[in-house]
């Protein structure tokens, strides 16, 4: 059979460093190419060669058509693939044609669904439309009922996923919603940067749609374009913060933000921890500090307030920045308590169920 000109397509893939089943390349005048979306493993192009000039032996089959396929096979590094002979390059019939190209304007067409969303995304701006057009390409969409798991705790990562519609649920071992994340939105980076295994689940919590990179194809991704390396790994280290307090072993020099960790949260993380340091916050208006001593807030002051009064509203604040410092000065630890603690949170907690309850 000749193979001057064709089209294959991969049919089994084990670990793999490049390629995925369905993926396809041409053969064009003894030149292989692949999309412009994927690389060139050469590696696969001396499979190939060997194979056309006959120095490989080939497998030769034929389906319930009678149409003539043969494999092939690349296992030249850690990973193995088999492809198979899937059409000339040319179509001979109208039909084909035609065929050929409604399959194009579908597959063009469902990437542009997603792709405005993608191009609204933080994370992607530094790509211009031409490569973000080549990420859109090697993500696959996929759709999952209501409470459906898509992430499963305790397993190796596999994919990245960008949320197109609809909420998911990211769920701790004791089923508490820890959060909920909807359109625009990514999961199951954390995994695929750290090398750990997943954690916590994620599941649908609402019918949803999403785009998923294999996690192959996100470290091709991260490895071409090096500026989302900088985004991704950020996301890593601020989650990991995130992680790491909420298991309460906050440490000196951790920030963070209000939607994350509330001030209720991160004050009793302190408490509960015995810390003896401060707590800086910055809003759009102004800034405060809280000062803990063995975990007891010996003093507070946030604007014009001091005190109790400055600590009932800071626990209010759903927006800010925040930064705990380990340490106080001599001065500051002979300082006396305000009042005791679950005393305060209560008392600050009271006051805005009452305050939201006139605004009704």
């Amino acid at each position: 059979m000749e193979y001057r000109n064709a089209v294959f397509i991969v049919t089994e893939e084990h670990a793999c460093p490049i390629y995925n089943v369905g993926d396809e390349f041409v053969i064009h005048d003894f030149t292989l190419t692949v999309e412009r979306n994927k690389e060139v493993c050469l590696m696969l192009v001396q499979e190939v060669l060997k194979a056309l000039t006959g120095t490989r032996p080939l497998h030769p089959r034929f389906t319930q058509t009678g149409v003539r396929r043969t494999k092939f096979e690349c296992g030249g590094c850690t990973g193995l693939i088999r492809f198979e002979y899937k059409k000339e390059n040319a179509y001979s019939t109208l039909q084909m044609n035609l065929l050929e190209v409604a399959k194009k304007r579908a597959k063009k067409q469902l990437i542009e669904e997603f792709f405005g969303l993608l191009r609204e995304m933080e994370i992607f701006e530094p790509l211009d439309d031409f490569d973000l057009q080549d990420l859109a390409l090697l993500m696959k969409l996929q759709k999952y009922p209501a409470n459906k798991v898509i992430i499963e705790a305790g397993e190796l990562g596999t994919h990245f996923y960008v949320v197109l519609a609809g909420t998911v649920a990211v769920v701790r071992e004791d089923n508490k919603v820890i959060a909920e994340i909807g359109p625009g939105d990514i999961f199951g980076e954390m995994s695929l940067l750290s090398g750990e295994l997943t954690y916590p689940s994620v599941y649908s919590k609402t019918v949803v749609q999403l785009a998923a990179l294999k996690a192959k194809d996100f470290k091709h991704v991260l490895s071409r374009y090096p500026i989302l390396q900088i985004f991704f790994y950020r996301v890593l280290v601020n989650r990991a913060q995130k992680n790491t307090m909420r298991s309460g072993n906050i440490s000196s020099g951790m920030s963070g933000e209000l939607t994350d960790i509330n001030s209720v949260e991160l004050f009793q993380l302190i408490n509960s921890g015995g810390k003896t340091g401060q707590v800086q916050f910055v809003f759009d208006n102004c800034q405060a500090v809280t000062l803990f001593n063995e975990g007891e807030i010996v003093f507070c002051g946030y604007g014009e307030l001091e005190g109790k009064e400055a600590v009932f509203s800071l626990l209010a604040k759903q927006k800010g920045l925040f930064t705990y410092t380990k340490g106080l000065s001599a001065e500051e630890k002979e300082l006396p308590v305000l009042g005791g603690f679950m005393g305060l949170i209560m008392e600050g907690l009271r006051r805005i169920d009452e305050e939201q309850g006139e605004g009704e």
